[in-house]
């Protein structure tokens, strides 16, 4: 008896000591990812001077990822083409609002709304995450949840520094939610996609279905699909559209699609969703560097209430799980 006590003991402690190394990577992964997501607008700023449109640079983004990550996904997948048979409804609604819908929202909520009011909107997502899983379970969240969902959508509102007067356009509002619930959409789907499908396929997976979407969109005359081959301004110079093109495919697409589905997985949708929040101060500090747009201390001050909020909500997703223990 006391042998076999004795050797059940290391084996618990090495599967803690995995699971909170597990936990850590995750939490690297997605920081990663965030820093990846939060420069896209500066590669997409030089495309939109170049003269392409937003119908086009997004297609182009995700037509150009699928085709980066094919053959990838396709050494990925040897002898487990039944995986994306058994999974093809979870890439399909990937495509279509994790990654096609959320985009095309945004974009349109852009044309109506100030930028940061658009992208505060898409933010919603984490509070809408925190409503379903209220709703699916019938438990109302902690109090550190409920904190952290406020501290984190305080420090939002700080670092988009939305002090001056915007005006709101009830159309553009819905657009703005409608990318908040794409954006919903892609958490859920990354993290609760069978975990025996490799992340690269779903990404894989679903920027084709993205760019299919958006190419019948520009081609139903939804949203105007105009490309061009001038140039934009980019960390101070003159950047010809594919270097910008390219950036935005591997850098902005690429890889931080990939690596948000892995954080997904580690970390849980509700997690891996808060920690995506840093994207913001990512894309003011990407700002700051390339485009010479120094943050203020609002803005600062604004991204330690998002790792406030992050942390509060880390703690109770640590705590929870002891409990179930």
């Amino acid at each position: 008896m006391s042998e076999t006590t004795g050797s059940q003991l290391p084996i618990s402690g090495r599967e803690s000591a995995t699971r909170s190394t597990s936990q850590v990577k995750g939490v690297w992964i997605a920081l990663a990812s965030s820093a990846a997501f939060g420069i896209s607008g500066s590669f997409a700023r030089g495309l939109f001077e170049a003269g392409w449109s937003p119908t086009a640079a997004v297609a182009a983004r995700m037509a150009g990822a699928a085709v980066v990550l094919a053959i990838p996904a396709i050494l990925a997948m040897r002898g487990r083409w039944v995986l994306v048979r058994t999974n093809w409804l979870s890439i399909l609604l990937f495509g279509l609002f994790g990654v096609g819908a959320c985009q095309l929202c945004y974009f349109l909520a852009v044309q109506r709304l100030d930028v940061g009011v658009a992208l505060l909107l898409e933010y919603l997502a984490p509070v809408l995450i925190v409503l379903v899983l209220w709703a699916r379970h019938q438990k109302r969240p902690s109090a550190a949840t409920i904190i952290g969902t406020l501290l984190s959508l305080l420090g939002l509102v700080a670092v988009l520094d939305l002090t001056g007067a915007s005006s709101i356009d009830p159309i553009g509002v819905l657009w703005g939610l409608g990318a908040a619930v794409g954006l919903t959409v892609y958490f859920f789907i990354s993290a609760k996609v069978d975990g025996a499908l490799p992340p690269i396929m779903l990404s894989a997976g679903g920027m084709a279905v993205g760019a299919i979407t958006m190419v019948l969109v520009g081609s139903l005359g939804i949203l105007p699909m105009t490309f061009a081959a001038g140039s934009g301004s980019f960390a101070g110079f003159q950047t010809p559209w594919w270097a910008a093109l390219i950036g935005l495919i591997l850098i902005a697409t690429v890889f931080s699609y990939t690596t948000g589905v892995m954080a997904a997985r580690e970390l849980g949708s509700k997690v891996a969703s808060f920690i995506s929040l840093t994207e913001v101060l990512f894309a003011v500090l990407w700002a700051w560097l390339l485009l010479a747009e120094l943050p203020g201390l609002v803005q600062l001050f604004g991204g330690l209430l998002i790792v406030a909020g992050v942390v509060l909500v880390r703690v109770d997703e640590l705590r929870a799980v002891r409990k179930e223990r």
